[in-house]
């Protein structure tokens, strides 16, 4: 058998008190009740608490709540139906939720002298007191079943918030390494940029504003030993949604494409790295479909420049 302590604090005691437990289960506490005083006498002090509790704090429920729990202390209570000791039974009369209304809505009007106690002989039906005493069981359950469902609303609401605020640590979480890989990010380019500015193999063209854009102005950082080519806008005229600048190389005359400006990059933002290009004496840059032409569109020419 568990620990006579654990059994106590189990709260089979309360369930028997309010009369919730089967008539298998009853037996068992009847039973560890005439074995261990303890736990009679627990089941004593219950009982009584039951019946003070319920004299001293009967209270009216919330609206809507009463009519669902005083369905469950129906389901679930042994009502008496005369005025002397009997067995225990569940009966569902009319005249019992008139009792029971009564019960809820007002406090009693009158006290009693002792608090009932039910019998633990567990070679006997269990007999509970009149009809009259056992309004307290009844109001009992009402409290009791309240306070529980206070108990689970506030439990629930706990859980919400807890589950809340987890999610919202971890979107901090993942706002902070956003913008933590952001400023990676930021700082890696800002580096290779300034990288760039201060090798001196790379040469930078000047590019100037043609007639079609006499304000634009451009530059093209270029490696001949690398063939690496950058872009660093300064001012160019702002595009339609389906344009886009396109970079070409000049190479013995001839355009060689050296790939498309971001609109980030057309806006000065940053350097753009763009194609890699094998030879050029010149840099040009034109107005083309998003995408880029095979060949540039020469009446768009917007800036050109020579090494």
């Amino acid at each position: 058998m568990q620990d006579i302590q654990t059994y106590i604090e189990s709260g089979i005691l309360e369930l028997y008190a309010l009369g919730d437990l089967s008539p298998a289960e009853r037996a068992e506490v009847e039973a560890q009740a005439a074995r261990h005083p303890a736990v009679r006498q627990e089941l004593t002090q219950v009982q009584a608490a039951l019946g003070m509790y319920a004299e001293a704090h009967a209270i009216t429920p919330p609206a809507g709540m009463r009519e669902r729990v005083l369905g469950h202390v129906m389901a679930n209570l042994n009502t008496p139906v005369a005025e002397t000791p009997a067995v225990a039974t569940r009966p569902a009369t009319s005249s019992l939720r008139a009792d029971v209304d009564e019960l809820v809505q007002s406090r009693h009007a009158e006290t009693t002298t002792g608090t009932p106690v039910l019998p633990l002989n567990t070679s006997e039906p269990v007999a509970v007191a009149p009809a009259r005493s056992s309004g307290w069981a009844i109001a009992a359950s009402v409290a009791l079943l309240l306070s529980l469902v206070g108990n689970v609303l506030l439990y629930n609401n706990w859980q919400q918030a807890d589950g809340e605020l987890v999610a919202l640590q971890n979107d901090n979480a993942r706002i902070a390494a956003a913008t933590q890989a952001n400023y990676r990010q930021q700082l890696g380019a800002m580096q290779e940029q300034n990288a760039i500015l201060r090798n001196d193999e790379f040469r930078a063209v000047a590019l100037a504003g043609t007639k079609t854009a006499p304000a634009a102005k451009a530059r093209v950082l270029y490696n001949p030993a690398t063939k690496a080519v950058y872009v660093d806008v300064k001012n160019l005229p702002t595009l339609p949604a389906d344009k886009q600048y396109q970079l070409w190389a000049l190479d013995n005359g001839k355009p060689v494409d050296a790939g498309v400006l971001a609109v980030a990059t057309a806006t000065g933002d940053s350097l753009q790295h763009m194609k890699d290009i094998a030879s050029a004496q010149a840099f040009a840059m034109t107005v083309e479909p998003i995408g880029g032409s095979v060949n540039p569109t020469l009446s768009t020419m917007t800036v050109m420049g020579a090494i």
